[in-house]
């Protein structure tokens, strides 16, 4: 009997260039084959999901994303309310990642659905190291719905 792994995909909806390059490279180095996707904004994360656009008309359905909230255009508690009302969609996990410490940020993003909420770590390693103890939870521990597409 033949096996397929498939790769757990991970879509990254970050504004931030350096933190989205810290996420790329903290997946790379685990041990956990990972199919990383970054968009800027909120409104490419759902043109994204959608598969709207050349850009985006074969790529698959996210296992799990990461999400800032601090972001132009449509920031990320807007896209959470949008996200959570899509049937298609709202069984996605999605943890915010975001500098935020403001307590209101932590109690909205769960009310809007949010399955976790981590603050970035200022310190590039427990920086990589959070971002590995999320892949590794999310990866290994937790068990999530199949995919239908």
């Amino acid at each position: 009997m033949k096996y397929s792994i498939s790769p757990f995909v991970v879509l990254l909806v970050e504004d931030q260039l350096a933190d989205a390059h810290l996420v790329r490279v903290a997946l790379r180095e685990n041990r956990i084959l990972t199919d990383l996707h970054h968009v800027f904004d909120g409104v490419e994360a759902l043109e994204f999901l959608h598969r709207q656009g050349e850009r985006y008309k074969n790529v698959p359905r996210p296992d799990l994303i990461l999400l800032d909230l601090n972001m132009p255009r449509m920031n990320g508690q807007e896209f959470l309310t949008e996200i959570k009302k899509q049937e298609a969609f709202s069984a996605i996990p999605v943890v915010v990642m975001t500098t935020s410490e403001v307590e209101r940020d932590v109690v909205a993003s769960y009310r809007l659905g949010a399955a976790g909420f981590i603050v970035k770590p200022v310190d590039i390693a427990q920086f990589m190291a959070t971002v590995r103890k999320l892949e590794d939870y999310w990866c290994t521990v937790v068990r999530l719905p199949k995919k239908v597409d």
